[in-house]
């Protein structure tokens, strides 16, 4: 075979280095060991890399263009060398991270940057889950880890669970829907005369206080959170949103909190992983997401994020 990866190597060298006696100190090799794998490689190809003609050998047109495209070589090979050692020290080469709708995604912008100033080999794959999706989504192997997940994990021993807190539900309405103006706290016979917003295929509710409404009450539904609270504030339909994604429009006047009766506004929020598949990738992600403090502002009681 003929060396072409390992005169790539010294060309590269030769170039930065200036000479043939600080090319073969940086590779420690001796200058006759190098300008022979050159000859070498000129006489197999019939080509001219270098030109010896002057006091110092210079690069020929050949030279140049295998010098520049050669670099573009090193450094694919260099980082297949980084991947082959991540993996085998227990890094995946892909990791799917299902995101549930209620979670702020934003959140995760930091760790992502932060995790491929360090750990590029893995390559990361955000998937959506819409409430209990999310579940489904780790059972089905559709993802590795699941983050923001609603309601209580599943009883099964391939996976694991950590707890994010708890996620407020609040019942929103635009200033100018009907149910603005009604006396709190709000019951379900009331709320039922109107039209709700809700997310996801209609049989799983956002929250669980929509369960005994939606058998008999007029719906839209919707495929994720946020077009649940355009449609909110248009005013053409009411429903629970998270506080932390309501608040802001509470305080400018464009929605309306209202009581409701026998409402448990606070929901359990959840990590899960496979044990199974679980790498060092995944462990670091967990690590990070659990270690988060504005992850876990949101899910704290009180918080208004």
């Amino acid at each position: 075979m003929k060396p072409l990866l390992e005169v790539l190597i010294i060309l590269d060298a030769l170039d930065k280095e200036g000479s043939f006696a600080a090319a073969s100190a940086k590779l420690f090799k001796t200058p006759s060991a190098l300008s022979y794998t050159i000859h070498k490689l000129e006489s197999d190809l019939n080509i001219q890399l270098l030109d010896r003609s002057g006091h110092r050998a210079t690069f020929t047109r050949t030279g140049k263009m295998l010098l520049e495209k050669g670099r573009e070589v090193l450094h694919t090979v260099r980082e297949l060398e980084k991947q082959a050692i991540k993996l085998h020290e227990g890094w995946e080469n892909d990791l799917v991270i299902g995101v549930d709708d209620t979670f702020p995604f934003s959140l995760l912008a930091p760790l992502i940057e932060r995790f491929y100033e360090n750990h590029n080999v893995t390559r990361l794959k955000f998937i959506n889950g819409v409430l209990g999706g999310s579940w489904e989504a780790l059972i089905q192997g559709r993802a590795d880890i699941v983050v923001g997940a609603l309601h209580d994990p599943p009883p099964l021993s391939d996976f694991g669970f950590a707890p994010l807190g708890e996620l407020e539900q609040i019942f929103v309405v635009a200033p100018h829907h009907p149910l603005a103006s009604e006396v709190e706290p709000l019951n379900r016979k009331i709320i039922k005369r109107h039209r709700a917003i809700v997310v996801g295929d209609g049989t799983t509710p956002d929250c669980p206080a929509f369960q005994q409404l939606l058998d008999d009450q007029e719906a839209i539904t919707v495929f994720d959170f946020k077009t649940k609270l355009e449609l909110q504030i248009s005013g053409l339909g009411c429903g629970y949103l998270p506080r932390y994604l309501a608040q802001r429009f509470i305080e400018s006047g464009a929605l309306v909190e209202k009581q409701v009766t026998a409402h448990m506004p606070f929901d359990a929020v959840w990590m899960g992983w496979n044990e199974q598949t679980a790498g060092l990738a995944s462990r670091w992600w967990r690590d990070a997401v659990l270690a988060n403090s504005a992850i876990a502002a949101v899910y704290q009681r009180g918080s208004d994020e």
